[in-house]
């Protein structure tokens, strides 16, 4: 089963009045287990930056005019996520940007119910706990030391290990069932020959240990069992 974690960083709260969004970050899991691909731009949202994104984010003007605009990494993103379930930290807020974009591209629409929102998820689980991030890191002892500014691609990193505790901790199942990833063939087949290994007869048969005397004392003692005697039946 293939996940995507994501995270985004926009401008503000509205894309119906201008907001956009400036930084798409990634992560892919394979049966609940990081593959080792990312998906992370940075992205020239074609308005300036207001100062209180900036102040969250990190990310100026300067530094954003350079990047590519969402027409030119729309289709990678597409490609990156294809058909897989996304896991989101309030998904309708990400979920409404990203429809935006693809939207102003020709997209369909990604249904809300392609979206796992661990917001909810953390408020069905602990009722009345806060819900955010970093709440949920140190409830789960997650390092988060790192996240001083909200990045997509580290705040992707540090939601899927969030995720993996919500549905029951950070050890997945097997997966025997399921399709493995194409790097995890070659171990899974690895796995598949182990447990299919059965002991055969050995080709020559081992000589045996005991000695003639011990042979003969046996012979002897079952001798004095009388004819009731297990042995002689």
């Amino acid at each position: 089963m293939r996940e995507i974690v994501l995270d985004t960083e926009t401008t503000g709260f509205e894309p119906e009045t201008g907001d956009r969004i400036v930084e798409i970050g990634a992560v892919e899991l394979w049966n609940h287990m990081p593959t080792g691909q990312t998906f992370h731009e940075y992205i020239n949202p074609e308005r300036p930056m207001p100062p209180e994104a900036f102040a969250v984010h990190g990310l100026g003007d300067d530094f954003l005019r350079d990047k590519p605009k969402f027409a030119a990494i729309g289709p990678k993103f597409v490609e990156f996520v294809s058909d897989a379930k996304l896991v989101i930290h309030n998904a309708a807020f990400d979920m409404k940007f990203l429809n935006h974009e693809l939207g102003r591209l020709g997209y369909s629409p990604m249904p809300m119910d392609r979206a796992i929102d661990t917001v909810l998820m953390a408020r069905r689980k602990f009722p009345g706990a806060p819900a955010s991030l970093d709440a949920l890191c140190r409830r789960f002892g997650i390092d988060n030391s790192a996240r001083t500014l909200h990045g997509a691609l580290l705040d992707s990193q540090i939601l899927a290990e969030v995720y993996l505790e919500l549905i029951g901790g950070r050890q997945p199942d097997f997966g025997l069932g399921a399709e493995p990833a194409p790097p995890a063939r070659a171990a899974r087949q690895a796995v598949e020959e182990a447990v299919a290994w059965r002991p055969r007869p050995r080709p020559v048969p081992l000589p045996p240990r005991i000695t003639e005397e011990e042979v003969a004392a046996h012979e002897r003692f079952v001798a004095g069992l009388g004819d009731a005697a297990l042995w002689r039946r």
